[in-house]
């Protein structure tokens, strides 16, 4: 269904077409999502599928594609985090998102990328198994710290035997197809071994792995003999609707996550869950997630229907069950007391960010805050300089709306001229006035809002956002900040424990939080960009082959162009070329 400018505000499927369109314009509707939805429909488009499973299928791409006004939608944009066992000689374990263009082993998903970090954080005290970037690795001519925190067997530097490091790699990939029982047994024989053979030390090594991995398992294992299960809650209250997702795979409770769909006016429960599964488990690239059994808190009509799609588009039997007893009503219990609470958690939140920006709208004298941008500047010694924009609304921070810049052309070390590059790049070609901020924070002194205050001297729109600098106190701890208007020739007083002052300290922290990460991102970028990648004609292929054929960079830079010669693809004038920019004799 399309409004008058052909946007499509609502997109549905039935059986009988004619039945279901008919529906809508009935005299006596009593539905006000319905009457509101009817009111704006200007035409309508159909498209007639073979099978109900195809109709669902194209229902969901359609409502993911266009994310109609009128249809209930999840906002779940990003991939699920998996743990990836590559097939290297000396295989690495990585967090892994999105494409699996990786050769190795993948394992998940899991619901959060927090809990694939804390997976790989507490495999690493377990299982000596590298977690470095290949390139890092590659390079190495000593171990690590890693080796000497016990967090890693250096295969790198050859510490420790081919055979061994592939019995550690063993150990992960049945630790992580939920086979804990086998690692404690081998470890358990491994152990006795070494005893036997008067390795004292090496059976004290296996003992400390065999403890650290008892209580893991102790952390994460339930108490039933599900391998693989989704239990979905669900809770309303005060308009708004939550649904929790609870991840069993291997036995193990891999972690939970609440969603809040954006739900038209008047929606009914059952439509509510129905089109959350079709979007949760129908998206581009979600098959992944598809769990061989979901219990669900209550019936839905088209539980028949969606069982069919997820087991055509996962090629395996997926059941859908709303009887659940025993073990599995105790966890359909948890899953609704979790969306239940999360929905308590979320309106006492946004109730704490209401006060904050009512009382900040007090102090600043503005009748209304929309939007709020806030800027910063990261850099070390001069370089590398990232300037950060982060945007507030009135539900709190627009993750997608922050931008970073990479600065340049300034002298390095001169935030104001920084400060003043940043704004530049943020609003020279601005052309939505609906995105001009009503307040600007600066972080920083006088210097920073004078710029600032120079730049929106010739600034063409007719809405002007007010300036506010962010200067940290003498000691610089929170609360202690001053708040400058007018190139700081006032200030504004508020009180340490105001939640005003709060906003603008978690909008500040969160500037220089991403300031920060860009310019760490920038930074690290540098540190590990070979320097074969600098010259040009070298490209991915002789960059390999000079580093196996000389052993390594180290190799490379010890090379004389005699030896670059004998590279297989190095001609003599590429040697040459080589050479001297590794000597700087370009």
């Amino acid at each position: 269904m399309l409004d008058s400018d052909d946007n499509v505000i609502y997109v549905g499927k039935a059986k009988n077409l004619k039945k279901r369109v008919s529906s809508y314009f009935r005299s006596n509707v009593t539905d006000g999502k319905t009457r509101a939805l009817v009111s704006n429909i200007s035409d309508i488009d159909i498209t007639l599928t073979n099978t109900e499973t195809e109709a669902l299928l194209l229902e969901n791409n359609l409502i993911k594609k266009y994310q109609p006004r009128y249809n209930i939608l999840l906002r779940d944009d990003k991939s699920y985090p998996y743990i990836l066992l590559t097939a290297h000689k000396h295989p690495r374990l990585a967090f892994h998102r999105g494409s699996r263009k990786v050769k190795g082993e993948y394992f998940g998903p899991f619901p959060s990328a927090g809990a694939v970090s804390e997976s790989l954080r507490l495999m690493q005290k377990i299982f000596p198994v590298r977690q470095c970037e290949d390139a890092y690795y590659r390079a190495r001519s000593r171990p690590c710290l890693q080796f000497q925190l016990k967090r890693c067997s250096a295969p790198c530097v050859g510490e420790v035997t081919d055979d061994e490091y592939s019995q550690q790699v063993d150990f992960v990939r049945k630790f992580l197809a939920g086979k804990s029982h086998e690692v404690i047994a081998a470890l358990i024989t491994k152990m006795e071994v070494a005893s036997q053979a008067l390795q004292f030390e090496l059976a004290a090594k296996v003992r400390d792995q065999i403890m650290l991995l008892r209580k893991m398992q102790e952390q994460q294992s339930i108490s039933g003999n599900y391998a693989e299960m989704d239990v979905v809650g669900f809770a309303h209250l005060n308009g708004l609707n939550g649904i929790h997702l609870l991840m069993i795979r291997d036995h193990k409770v891999l972690g939970s996550k609440t969603y809040f769909p954006k739900v038209p006016k008047d929606s009914q429960q059952q439509e509510i869950l129905a089109s959350f599964l079709g979007q949760y488990y129908l998206a581009p690239g979600a098959t992944g997630r598809i769990a061989k059994e979901v219990i669900l808190p209550f019936a839905i009509d088209e539980a028949d229907v969606l069982g069919e799609a997820l087991s055509q588009v996962s090629e395996r039997k997926v059941t859908l069950k709303t009887v659940a007893r025993g073990e599995r009503a105790q966890y359909l219990q948890l899953a609704n007391k979790n969306a239940l609470n999360s929905i308590t958690v979320k309106q006492s939140t946004q109730d704490s960010i209401n006060k904050r920006y009512a009382q900040l709208k007090a102090t600043l004298g503005l009748d209304d805050i929309s939007r709020m941008e806030c800027f910063d500047i990261s850099h070390t010694m001069g370089e590398n300089t990232v300037a950060s924009c982060v945007v507030f609304d009135s539900q709190g921070p627009n993750n997608k709306e922050y931008r970073r810049f990479n600065v340049t052309g300034i002298t390095g070390g001169d935030d104001y001229a920084a400060m003043e590059f940043a704004l530049n790049k943020r609003y020279n070609k601005l052309v939505d006035e609906d995105k001009i901020p009503d307040v600007i924070f600066i972080d920083g002194g006088k210097g920073q809002l004078s710029r600032a205050e120079q730049y929106f001297a010739t600034w063409p729109h007719a809405k002007m956002p007010l300036l506010v600098g962010v200067a940290k106190g003498t000691s610089r701890k929170p609360g202690l900040e001053t708040l400058l208007i007018d190139g700081g020739r006032k200030t504004i007083p508020m009180d340490s424990d105001a939640p005003a002052l709060h906003l603008i300290q978690h909008i500040r922290d969160e500037s220089h939080r991403f300031a920060i990460a860009g310019h760490r991102n920038k930074r690290q970028k540098q540190r590990t960009q070979s320097l074969l990648e600098e010259i040009n004609g070298v490209g991915s292929t002789r960059r390999q082959t000079l580093l196996k054929f000389l052993g390594g960079m180290q190799g490379v830079k010890a090379a004389n162009i005699d030896q670059l010669k004998q590279v297989p693809g190095i001609s003599s004038d590429m040697a040459e070329k080589i050479f001297n920019h590794l000597h700087d004799k370009g």
